[in-house]
């Protein structure tokens, strides 16, 4: 497409060029603006293409008449994903760049100012490229992210099955310790198919359920108001359809994962996990097949990671994939995650923090969602929780047990380190030797030698 009126000749950069050959692309849902390599005149190369395919064809057909070596364009929204892989799948090198990092562009801001500065900082490596992992874990990741969309809206149809059963002061939750469990879905199905009878109900309850007969039986006599039932069923036919769907897509996820798994490990059995309590509790929940097949693929097994489950292991490896090598040490992995301590100074003075929206939030939340659950754990891990969270508060343990996983999961991964746990008492006897050596060394310093009582 011929460029539009009104595009000013470029001015001369007062940074130094090292990669002339780039473009800049200004990434809309309506139209995409593109800026070239500078024309022989130094006039601004720029032109502006639709989003349908065809369009798309013709904008990557006229980069390469550019002789266009890398192309980089702002993470807007979804828009960019089209644009993103023709590029990759002509082999001209795409660039994902956040748009907080060219946001001050000079002068009044256009779309078309806007890929011109994208191709200047890009055509001087002043740009740096957002982490995005192979071809086949972005379809993993694309099926995990919907997947984990069902999950909340799972999550919504059962509370609203529990305000219709609580406007009838049907006390489900209150006879049992999980709505959902094998137990409370029962009475849930029975109520909808026209059980009012709270003695027949009640039979309904698991054995190993704690509350006694006569105890359920009170809790399940309710008011029985028509319109509260029809909304029970209703948000009940929701909640099926909705675990209907969230099943079709586990058994996807783990079908794309099988196609994953190198030849030589395909078959291979699954070593035993060292904490067969753990063992069992992902057997019971119908995880293990998960299990094997993460662990066919990654060659090692991230549930033996205290707090990590196989869902767990399933979204960091469709989120980050099986090649570490972009982050070169574990600090600028845990610094992605923004589980790091963030401590911005100018002046030799620290500044207000304020919140960076850079990093994997998804991973983080994984990682801290296990973290919360360290907090009684016989496991070295739970013993450090617990430690962090006696001087400082909860909220501070998470974060700091989180970024011990984080830690733990990249070794796991970039080396193929196997996870031993130490157990909390070998965790607090060596915390205590490191603590008395501080001490006698504090002592030396200051000319004194301690002593040991006793």
């Amino acid at each position: 497409m011929a460029s539009k009126k009104g595009t000013r000749r470029r001015r001369s950069p007062a940074i130094v060029v090292n990669r002339p050959q780039v473009a800049g692309v200004d990434i809309g849902s309506r139209e995409h603006w593109v800026c070239g390599p500078a024309s022989v005149d130094g006039a601004a190369n720029v032109r502006v293409f639709g989003c349908t395919t065809p369009q798309l064809n013709e904008l990557v057909d006229w980069l390469e008449s550019q002789k266009v070596e890398s192309v980089a364009m702002e993470s807007t929204s979804v828009y960019w994903i089209p644009l993103f892989e023709l590029l990759e799948a002509r082999g001209i090198e795409a660039v994902l760049v956040d748009a907080r990092q060219m946001h001050n562009v000079p002068g009044r801001k256009t779309d078309m100012n806007d890929c011109q500065w994208i191709q200047l900082l890009h055509s001087c490596g002043l740009l740096r490229a957002s982490f995005r992992p192979s071809a086949a874990i972005c379809k993993l990741r694309a099926l995990q992210r919907q997947l984990s969309n069902l999950v909340v809206e799972k999550a919504k149809f059962v509370q609203w099955m529990q305000k219709a059963l609580d406007q009838m002061n049907v006390l489900v939750h209150r006879a049992v310790s999980d709505v959902t469990g094998k137990t409370g879905m029962g009475i849930v199905r029975a109520i909808v198919a026209g059980e009012r009878d709270p003695k027949k109900l009640a039979k309904l309850r698991d054995p190993r359920c704690r509350k006694s007969p006569k105890e359920i039986i009170a809790f399940l006599t309710g008011t029985w108001h028509e319109e509260h039932i029809f909304n029970l069923g209703s948000a009940l036919q929701m909640y099926d359809m909705i675990d209907g769907q969230i099943r079709g897509y586990e058994a996807r996820i783990l079908q794309e994962f099988e196609a994953l798994q190198p030849p030589e490990r395909r078959d291979a059995p699954v070593p035993s996990h060292p904490s067969a309590t753990k063992e069992r509790a992902i057997a019971k929940r119908g995880e293990q097949p998960l299990r094997a097949t993460l662990w066919r693929v990654a060659g090692t097994d991230l549930t033996r990671i205290d707090g990590l489950g196989a869902p767990a292991a399933r979204t960091i490896l469709t989120e980050i994939g099986l090649d570490l090598t972009r982050f070169p040490t574990e600090k600028h992995f845990v610094s992605w995650l923004r589980l790091s301590p963030r401590s911005p100074i100018s002046g030799g003075k620290p500044i207000r923090k304020r919140k960076n929206g850079l990093g994997a939030t998804r991973v983080a939340n994984v990682l801290r969602m296990a973290a919360a659950a360290l907090s009684r754990s016989k496991s070295a891990l739970g013993a450090a929780y617990r430690r962090v969270a006696r001087r400082k508060t909860g909220a501070v343990a998470v974060k700091a047990t989180a970024r011990k996983l984080a830690q733990l999961v990249y070794r796991v991964l970039r080396y193929g380190h196997t996870y031993v746990d130490l157990g909390e008492a070998r965790y607090e006897a060596r915390f205590h030797e490191q603590r008395l050596k501080g001490l006698k060394s504090t002592a030396q310093a200051m000319g004194y030698e301690l002593v040991l009582s006793g």
